[in-house]
C-alpha cells in the first residue's frame, strides 16, 4: 500500500463539550464547526501545526458515518480516536486491506464533504480510514 500522508486525526469523543472545551479553550487550538455540516458537534482544523487535519468528532456522529445510527455498535470496540491515510486509490487499498484479513467498518464510499474513504479497526479499536481528500491535492 502506497500511503501518501496522515490526511486526518481526531479525538472520539463521548462528551463533544467537555474536549471542546480542552482542545479549544485550554490547548488553544483554532477548531470550528464545519460550514458544510449543519448541526454538527464536530470542530475541526487544518491550521495546526504539524497536522493537515485535526478534530474532535462525537460518537455518536461517527457512528452515524460509519454505521447509519446514532450509537456505536455492541459488535466493535468503541473508538477513542480515527486516523485516516491519504492513498491515491481508495478502492485498491480496500480491497488489500480485505485481502490481508482486516474487516471493513464500510467499503469505499464518498462522503458528503467529497472525501472518499473506507473505514477499519485495529485491533485496539482505534477507527482508521484509507482515504482520497481532494482539497489536500489542489493547489
Amino acid at each position: 500500500m502506497d500511503v501518501r500522508f496522515v490526511a486526518g486525526f481526531a479525538v472520539i469523543t463521548t462528551d463533544p463539550a467537555l474536549d471542546k472545551n480542552l482542545f479549544v479553550k485550554t490547548l488553544g487550538l483554532p477548531l470550528q464547526p464545519p460550514v458544510s455540516v449543519p448541526d454538527s458537534e464536530y470542530v475541526y482544523s487544518e491550521n495546526v501545526a504539524g497536522a493537515k487535519h485535526f478534530g474532535v468528532w462525537p460518537l455518536n456522529e461517527a457512528a452515524q458515518t460509519c454505521f447509519g445510527q446514532q450509537t456505536w455498535p455492541d459488535t466493535h470496540l468503541v473508538p477513542q480516536a480515527t486516523i485516516e491515510f491519504e492513498v491515491d486509490d481508495v478502492e485498491s487499498a480496500a480491497q488489500e486491506l480485505v485481502d490481508r484479513g482486516f474487516r471493513l467498518v464500510h467499503e469505499t464510499r464518498t462522503e458528503p464533504w467529497q472525501q472518499v474513504v473506507a473505514r477499519f479497526q485495529s485491533a485496539d479499536g482505534l477507527l482508521v480510514g484509507v482515504c482520497f481528500t481532494p482539497w489536500m491535492h489542489e493547489g
